[in-house]
């Protein structure tokens, strides 16, 4: 399906993304500002995970924390733009890897790779930086769009540069991926109604899929944790680290709890990079009060 409503957008996305980091910095600075007052439901939810997450830092540092991460997130629009359009030579050497090798050796052992990695701004540039790197495609678990002719030009942009991607509820498709040893990128810290336990995160109870690693198991996969960040001077830094010891055999809620703490550990290196208008806390457990 071709919507050609959209073709001139298309053409804006493709000049965007080749601009270079720096630009599209200034220009999402200037968009945060502009945007300020037609942003509130956005930064209602940025405010409410802030203070809950972050209740020891000032209600000052809070204020700077969600200015900048407002920064981040009209950058990561950019940055998912750069992933889908951006000319390879535009992107070479444009990224430091930490641990490919532990990638490398999982592949060249036959095994489909899980990489478990959560919802920072710049997650697709950060799949296309590593696809690149590793001279393959890779796999991304994303949710669908209600409107048919923007989720056919995500899908057509997405496979410029990645393999088919996989749908959020697909478990099948991603058991079969890791199975058939594909390498898939995936996310599991958004806010799950099902399937779910109640762990920590940053001392909130936050409801996280349990399943992943009966999956993992299932496929005969890998997972490597996979996460990344943009760098001072405009460079990105891409770490895969080794599966965590007792992630795979624990009880479910325990794997759970693990992924959690292990994610907040490099969420807090870095935290206007997360994406914090995402409304990790939805679900709340019995009793307790809604947040948003």
């Amino acid at each position: 399906m071709r919507c050609l409503a959209l073709a001139p957008l298309v053409w804006i996305a493709k000049g965007l993304a080749r601009l270079p980091v720096r630009p599209l910095l200034s220009l999402s600075r200037a968009l945060a500002w502009l945007g300020w007052p037609w942003l509130a439901r956005r930064r209602h939810v940025i405010a409410a995970n802030l203070r809950l997450c972050f209740p020891d830092m000032s209600q000052a540092g809070r204020a700077r924390l969600l200015r900048a991460n407002l920064v981040e997130t009209w950058m990561g629009v950019f940055e998912l733009l750069r992933a889908w359009y951006a000319p390879a030579a535009r992107l070479r050497g444009a990224a430091d890897i930490e641990g490919l090798d532990h990638l490398q050796a999982a592949l060249a052992g036959g095994r489909g790779v899980l990489l478990f990695t959560g919802h920072f701004t710049q997650s697709e540039l950060a799949s296309r930086l590593l696809s690149d790197a590793l001279g393959r495609r890779v796999r991304g678990v994303v949710r669908r769009h209600n409107h048919a002719c923007l989720e056919a030009e995500f899908e057509r942009a997405r496979q410029r540069v990645f393999a088919p991607t996989l749908a959020k509820k697909d478990v099948r498709g991603l058991l079969r991926a890791l199975q058939a040893g594909e390498v898939v990128v995936y996310s599991a810290d958004q806010d799950f109604s099902y399937a779910h336990a109640f762990v920590p995160f940053f001392g909130v109870p936050a409801a996280t899929l349990e399943s992943t690693p009966e999956l993992v198991r299932r496929a005969g996969a890998a997972m490597l944790f996979f996460h990344f960040h943009r760098q001072a001077g405009a460079r990105y830094r891409l770490c895969i680290e080794p599966e965590w010891t007792g992630w795979r055999d624990g009880p479910a809620g325990a794997s759970a709890a693990l992924y959690m703490r292990e994610l907040e550990r490099v969420v807090r290196l870095h935290p206007s990079q997360y994406l914090w208008a995402h409304r990790r806390f939805k679900t709340r457990p019995p009793g307790a009060p809604a947040i948003y």
